[in-house]
């Protein structure tokens, strides 16, 4: 009935999501709690705006009473500080406090999004932005992954390059390029920018309809287990900890259909373990051995996709026309392969990350990235090491531990501790 519509309407815009953050509860991490009348899509939203940000999410506890949500996130920095940066906590209040809806960013409005998916090969990449660069196309930001023999990447172009005819002769030759073979095709297609709400999230979906997860390599630690008495399903990770790990998990999740109902998330030394108890949005758990088997593929390749192996390339330097083209070919002539990319542009100035392996995915040589720098500049391109979070300290005997499964818990107060509690999630503190 239209009243209930109206109603239900209502019911949304009063309880729109409420942020806490809190850098007083937990001497070593920030808290940062987020209430929600309705959940789908708010969990996502969270840990996106935190992975963004570069944020660490080190703990975490999600809960739900009816339709009521909670989700708790002990966050520090990449060096493992609390957050003191006060642009930086109202960002995320403001972004989660007025969320009704997934983002559009506004950079991207009147830009078009070129996505491609195709068999890998040392150089493809160093052909793609030579092909914008013949075609004069300005790059404003990119996104490209590798995994598995395949690769996915997501251009962002400016308007004034990607009228009708000029976008239909850059598919032509970019199709050309991703063809393939009758087994494994590439495809190329260009939609507005405005429809790609988030690059990295887009890239996991290219990847998924790319099928991907159907090849066999050894894959990280994910089981799907059946809680009949209480209708949920329990989905488990344990692997190496990694920058964005929780965002890479819960995104593909969402993408399934499904909804996390409660989960922890723990992190020790540099191992996670995850824990999450789902059930499809219609309220039903997985039931059929093979809907768990595919559970566990896509949640390994998500995993396994956000590659931070070989060497990190940072190249910062004034943007011209052809920057990405000449980089990515030095690199090709050098032998190497690009495992990860993150392009962007500010002003006039390009701030680019590459991951970069040997042609085998192997560890690349000394000489060869001496080779590179020397090409580039060594003052622009730099190698970086990957800044993982300190790792946290045993209360000393006597102390009382501070973490967030004690004082985060009472934080919380009782509602978010007695579901936890209830389903055997954490343990009595008394």
């Amino acid at each position: 009935m239209e009243w209930l519509d109206e109603y239900e309407k209502l019911v949304i815009r009063m309880n729109t999501p409420r942020v806490v953050i809190d850098n007083a509860v937990c001497p070593t991490a920030t808290l940062v709690q987020v209430d929600s009348a309705r959940k789908r899509g708010v969990l996502l939203e969270a840990v996106q705006v935190l992975a963004d940000l570069d944020l660490s999410i080190n703990k975490a506890y999600i809960s739900s009473d009816g339709r009521w949500f909670m989700d708790v996130f002990h966050v520090t920095d990449r060096l493992g500080r609390k957050l003191t940066d006060d642009s930086v906590i109202t960002y995320i209040e403001q972004s989660l406090g007025t969320w009704n809806g997934p983002a559009r960013p506004a950079a991207l409005e009147g830009l078009t999004a070129l996505e491609l998916t195709g068999a890998d090969r040392t150089g493809l990449l160093s052909e793609v932005f030579a092909v914008l660069a013949d075609m004069e196309c300005s790059v404003v930001e990119a996104r490209a992954w590798t995994h598995r023999g395949r690769l996915a990447c997501v251009v962002f172009l400016r308007g004034e390059d990607a009228d009708a005819g000029r976008v239909a002769r850059i598919l032509a030759r970019l199709g050309h390029l991703l063809r393939g073979d009758a087994e494994a095709p590439g495809a190329v297609a260009a939609v507005p920018a405005a429809g790609v709400a988030h690059a990295d999230r887009r890239l996991h979906q290219l990847m998924a309809a790319d099928r991907d997860q159907d090849r066999a390599f050894p894959t990280p630690a994910v089981s799907v287990d059946s809680w009949a008495e209480r209708g949920y399903s329990v989905v488990t990770v344990q692997c190496r900890d990694r920058p964005k790990l929780l965002f890479d998990v819960v995104c593909t999740l969402h993408d399934m259909d499904y909804v996390v109902f409660h989960g922890t998330v723990d992190t020790t030394g540099d191992q996670a373990r995850q824990e999450f108890y789902i059930r499809h949005a219609d309220g039903s758990p997985i039931r059929s051995e093979a809907e768990r088997e595919r559970v566990c593929q896509c949640l390994q390749a998500a995993i396994e996709r956000r590659s931070l192996e070989g060497v990190r390339l940072e190249l910062c330097t004034p943007d011209r026309p052809g920057l990405l083209s000449d980089v990515t070919r030095t690199f090709r002539e050098n032998g190497l392969l690009v495992a990860q990319a993150e392009v962007s542009t500010k002003g006039d100035l390009a701030s680019n990350v590459f991951y970069v392996t040997d042609a085998a995915g192997n560890a690349v040589d000394q000489c060869a990235i001496d080779a590179v720098r020397e090409r580039v500049g060594t003052d622009r391109l730099v190698v970086r090491e990957e800044p993982r979070p300190q790792l946290y300290q045993k209360a000393a005997p006597g102390e009382r531990d501070h973490g967030v499964g004690g004082l985060g818990l009472v934080y919380l107060g009782n509602l978010v501790k007695r579901n936890l509690y209830n389903l055997g999630l954490i343990k009595s503190c008394s």
